[in-house]
């Protein structure tokens, strides 16, 4: 009859001999690499588990990057719009201090062809009498305006002073028809008056004979009689020319060289009487009559 009961192993010798079989078998597979297909195959059907495990927590991750690339490049979007605008408000600063700077390179080089003394003023006011062409400028009493002085832009004659206040001044444009102004033809030196037709764009010439030398294109400029525009500076560009037969004047009209409706940088001029021009006020009355009469 067997015992019920048989004496095994210590606890001790299983332990030595397990640990003995363990570093024998990871000895064999450091080598050999045989548990390297038992592995493979544990790793082929535990990557399902693992992909379904991990996939919620890449999806997230992959969201939050989205979302934060989508936020990132849209606040990038709102701040370069915002640069854009704010660039575009500087570049038409630029172009409006851009045209500013050639104005007044203009002006000052009209001034040194004038050989007079000049001061820049700004258009401030336009009248809004439609008979009337007055505009204000910006000048008056206070810095030397008189009334009578010629007032210029940089392209050619605008007008003359009108009223003078202590900081503000009325001038009148060679447009007004109450306006005349002494004028010579480039070309070949012809005299006659320059009046105004109430239109900015058009002057009327006075008394011209029908057989006068003058055709379209000639430039008229301011002849100096009567000293109150300086000589030679441009008034005007003629037109156009119509000679009715039987009639002893042609009927011309002429083009403002200054831009009398769109300059807002203006010159005044002090003009001192030139001893050299001959009967000077003498011409001056004979434009004033001129005026009248064609008036």
């Amino acid at each position: 009859m067997k015992p019920l009961f048989t004496q095994g192993p210590s606890a001790t010798v299983r332990l030595v001999l397990l640990a003995t079989v363990s570093i024998l078998l990871m000895s064999l597979d450091h080598r050999e690499h045989l548990v390297e297909p038992v592995r493979e195959t544990v790793s082929g059907v535990v990557y399902p588990l693992r992909f379904v495990v991990d996939a919620p927590f890449s999806i997230a991750e992959r969201v939050s990057e989205r979302l934060a690339t989508r936020h990132q490049i849209m606040e990038e979007n709102r701040q370069l719009r915002d640069r854009h605008l704010a660039y575009q408000e500087r570049l038409q600063r630029m172009q409006a201090l851009e045209r500013e700077n050639e104005r007044l390179r203009e002006l000052l080089g009209s001034s040194e062809r004038l050989e007079t003394e000049v001061a820049i003023a700004e258009l401030m006011r336009v009248e809004l009498d439609p008979h009337t062409h007055l505009v204000e400028i910006d000048r008056g009493a206070s810095q030397g305006v008189f009334v009578g002085q010629p007032v210029l832009d940089a392209n050619g004659v605008m007008g003359q002073v009108d009223r003078v206040g202590p900081r503000s001044a009325s001038v009148r444009l060679i447009s007004d028809p109450s306006h005349a102004i002494p004028v010579e033809n480039h070309r070949n030196g012809l005299r006659t008056v320059a009046l105004g037709s109430g239109d900015p764009q058009r002057l009327e010439l006075a008394n011209v004979p029908g057989n006068a030398d003058i055709r379209e294109g000639d430039l008229l400029t301011a002849s100096g009689f009567g000293g109150a525009f300086p000589r030679g500076y441009p008034v005007a560009e003629v037109t156009s020319v119509e000679v009715e037969a039987g009639e002893p004047f042609a009927r011309v009209t002429a083009r403002p060289a200054a831009e009398l409706d769109r300059s807002r940088k203006l010159l005044l001029v002090s003009v001192a009487d030139d001893p050299d021009t001959p009967g000077a006020e003498d011409d001056a009355g004979a434009a004033d009559d001129k005026s009248e009469d064609e008036s």
